[in-house]
């Protein structure tokens, strides 16, 4: 019997395509045997060295998905109140040296105030809990992390767990002086 770890990235989208990515630790040699099930799921499929690799590197990736999200909510949110013509912005934005998957696919949402689920942000919490232990472990500091999980825990403590992770955008969201006045984390 042989195993591998073989977490996926790509959101519900990449589910429905059969186009997620694989993140596979274990023997090459395991995976090999194992291709042609995961091929059923994955566009791509990445070799990441022995077994516990594949977690490690979805560890990076809800790294990235916590500063990527957060950080488009937060720029939506300026935008929005500076008065900027924000569809304009957002695509002006994609094009250049800020795009991103989550401004490509979430601002818009974003800006609507409509978070179609693509990622649940409890679902999202817990592996950002994941990614803050493995950092941990490793010696090394997630300060952005660290906000972000405190950002999501609000939120998830106002009832929104079940929603997209791009529903950190109700962070920022007008009425935020009086979930900080409740004794929630500032951001």
């Amino acid at each position: 019997m042989a195993y591998l770890d073989a977490p996926v990235t790509g959101g519900i989208e990449g589910a429905r395509a059969g186009s997620l990515s694989v993140l596979v630790g274990g023997a090459a040699a395991d995976l090999e045997r194992a291709r042609p099930v995961l091929e059923a799921v994955g566009g791509r499929i990445t070799h990441l060295g022995p077994v516990g690799s594949g977690q490690q590197a979805k560890a990076v990736n809800q790294v990235l998905v916590a500063g990527s999200y957060a950080a488009v909510a937060e720029a939506m949110a300026l935008g929005q109140r500076l008065g900027l013509p924000m569809d304009q912005v957002r695509q002006a934005l994609a094009a250049g040296a800020a795009g991103s998957w989550a401004l490509e696919n979430r601002a818009g949402s974003m800006l609507e105030g409509r978070f179609p689920l693509g990622f649940r942000l409890a679902l999202h919490r817990k592996d950002l809990t994941i990614a803050l232990e493995t950092a941990a472990a490793a010696g090394v500091e997630l300060p952005v992390s660290r906000l972000v999980a405190a950002m999501e825990d609000a939120l998830m403590a106002a009832g929104h767990g079940n929603d997209d992770v791009s529903a950190l955008a109700r962070w920022f969201s007008p009425d935020a002086g009086a979930r900080l006045s409740s004794g929630q984390p500032e951001p």
